[in-house]
């Protein structure tokens, strides 16, 4: 276990001075996730940084579940996990250059190539400690799955982008690393790869991560070595050991780099969505049912495009940060979404507007 001072005092005492304040102020950690979410306006001095309130709390391989400060950086934490022949499951991203952080992994609530096989973050977080917008230390779950009576709080601040909390500490579910994993590369164009790809998806199939992008598939498989290797035969494709997933995982993949200033969009759709009917470049992940796509196309559109087939569109990076870059709620779900902000940050002074303008 990592031996860091515990600065939640500090913390605390700046979260209880903004409240008296009334003054908002942006969390941040490793600064990785900046870009993510609506921009909003703020001075350095607004700036709550997290990223030296780091450290493992805890960690018990055996029970698979690991405690640790919202600022510990996520290679700490897999480099101590991988020691023990485990990591997290849901492959969270870590982006840019800079440091990334578990409570930024977990206030985005990202997941990587791996997270439809795995489970969410929010499925894989066991408790949480955060402070409020008033400044209180509240505790959320445990350190053990079923652990919840109640409202599930660590799952309602995972992925809420700071809005509600300050998060201090977060206990996470755990795995046994794979005993083989292999890739495969196949030629498919997108159609005949969304089709592939919803019939694999209803096979026993040891599947960890798809990759979509031009003509090239890319299928991961992990698990037991008799189970990877019969797989491998069933399914043929040429093996690719050189492929690296943590491209794919943190948008160092040429798709990602190569696309210009073309604004990158997250598309959420069900099982067996058609393809996309919009010009740019389209990569797929999660059987198909994450799509990323490059395109100028108004956002009406694509969000348009998004609810015809059941599903949601997020303006994930680039273009116009100021209007709304999450699907638009219904007036019913953000009288909901302002009562669970009035209920933990009173004030509204945690990340004011990073998910929606009224919040």
């Amino acid at each position: 276990m990592v031996d860091a001072k515990d600065l939640s005092s500090t913390l605390q005492a700046e979260v209880i001075a903004a409240f008296g304040a009334r003054r908002p102020l942006t969390i941040t950690g490793g600064g990785t996730k900046a870009f993510y979410g609506r921009a909003t306006e703020s001075s350095p001095e607004d700036t709550l940084k997290v990223s030296n309130h780091r450290g493992i709390v805890s960690y018990a391989p055996t029970e698979l579940a690991l405690t640790a400060r919202a600022g510990t950086p996520l290679t700490e934490i897999e480099a101590t996990l991988s020691d023990n022949g485990q990591y997290l499951p849901f492959e969270p991203p870590h982006f840019g250059k800079g440091i990334a952080t578990l409570g930024g992994a977990v206030a985005a609530g990202l997941g990587g190539p791996r997270r439809p096989y795995v489970g969410a973050p929010r499925d894989l977080v066991l408790g949480i400690r955060m402070l409020n917008g008033r400044g209180d230390d509240l505790r959320f779950g445990g350190e053990v799955m079923k652990n919840v009576a109640g409202y599930d709080i660590s799952r309602l601040v995972t992925g809420s982008l700071g809005t509600l909390g300050v998060l201090l500490e977060v206990s996470l579910k755990v795995l046994p690393l794979p005993p083989a994993e292999e890739t495969l590369t196949f030629e498919y164009d997108q159609n005949d790869a969304l089709a592939i790809l919803a019939r694999w998806a209803k096979e026993p199939l040891p599947i960890s991560g798809t990759f979509h992008t031009s003509r090239t598939l890319r299928l991961r498989l992990s698990g037991s070595r008799p189970g990877v290797e019969a797989a491998v035969a069933r399914l043929g494709g040429d093996r690719d050991p050189e492929f690296d997933w943590t491209n794919v995982r943190d948008h160092t993949d040429p798709f990602f780099e190569n696309s210009g200033d073309l604004p990158l969009w997250r598309l959420a759709l069900p099982d067996g969505a058609e393809a996309l009917e919009l010009e740019g470049p389209v990569a797929l992940e999660w059987n198909g049912t994450l799509r990323w796509l490059r395109s100028e196309a108004p956002r009406e559109v694509i969000r348009a495009l998004a609810a015809d087939r059941r599903g949601h569109a997020t303006l994930f990076r680039g273009g116009d940060r100021s209007g709304e870059i999450f699907q638009p709620l219904s007036a019913g779900l953000m009288r909901v979404h302002a009562r669970m902000k009035d209920a933990f940050d009173p004030a509204r002074i945690l990340n004011p507007g990073r998910m929606y303008a009224e919040l």
